[in-house]
């Protein structure tokens, strides 16, 4: 079993100044890179997607509620999901408590996943949420933002990301039974589906605004891009041990121990 050093006060401060040299570095990098992403050109959204909501059917302008920018998450529950996915939310447990700071600041928030959106509402009323969920069940808004995959897609490996992947059946052969039964798997167990259902849907995050009377869209991030929206994980990167992961370990509020 390995150990941790300990050291002395003083050597521990010295080595805390550079530590805190490098963290200061990063923020700076991280500044450069906020600045990089304000940056980025628009696109002109010119199709007229539509949504299900709780104030009835709406388009992707409704969305904003008046204010010039909106931020999506795309959370993943499909339509044969019978649940949400645990990851997703559990950086949704955050969401009920920065919606109001973003609305008085200009920016508009909603989770907008493809299941039904009776199904979104029940769900959210067992997790104790309130955001805004809108169901795209019958737009092609998830699959042109590349969270949601057909399965002719997945079958010859989906533009995910950014990049190419390979098919379903060559990635799950790359990977060890054990990391597929302890990763995605566990997931897709966890969601009452099967694995291929499962990563039909991606996580991510979608910015939007409104200039000269169009929405244009801004930005988007997948994957790793999200962590930092992922309250939890900015913690536990403080923790003594970190992120400290083996395999998919997080669950769901109240079904810790249990599951």
């Amino acid at each position: 079993m390995s150990t941790h050093p300990v050291t002395t006060k003083a050597d521990w401060l010295e080595a805390r100044l550079a530590l805190l040299e490098a963290e200061k570095d990063l923020t700076r990098r991280s500044d450069a890179v906020a600045r990089l992403r304000q940056a980025l050109p628009w696109t002109v959204v010119d199709k007229n997607y539509r949504f299900d909501t709780e104030a009835g059917e709406v388009g992707l302008k409704d969305l904003f509620g008046g204010r010039s920018q909106l931020l999506v998450y795309h959370f993943m529950f499909g339509p044969d999901y019978k649940a949400g996915c645990p990851s997703c939310s559990a950086i949704a447990d955050s969401f009920d408590n920065i919606v109001e700071h973003l609305q008085n600041h200009d920016v508009a928030f909603v989770a907008v996943s493809r299941a039904p959106l009776d199904k979104l509402l029940a769900y959210r009323r067992r997790m104790g949420w309130s955001f805004e969920w809108a169901s795209s069940a019958d737009s092609d808004f998830n699959f042109d933002y590349a969270v949601s995959f057909t399965e002719a897609e997945q079958a010859r490996g989906a533009f995910a990301n950014y990049r190419q992947e390979p098919p379903l059946g060559e990635a799950a052969t790359a990977m060890p039974t054990e990391t597929i039964l302890e990763g995605p798997g566990k997931g897709a167990a966890l969601s009452g589906t099967d694995l291929a259902t499962y990563a039909r849907e991606r996580p991510g995050m979608s910015s939007f605004a409104i200039q000269d009377g169009l929405v244009h869209h801004a930005y988007s991030s997948y994957s790793r891009g999200v962590d930092a929206l992922w309250t939890a994980y900015a913690w536990l990167d403080r923790a003594p041990k970190g992120r400290n992961e083996q395999g998919y370990w997080w669950r769901r509020r109240g079904e810790y121990g249990g599951a």
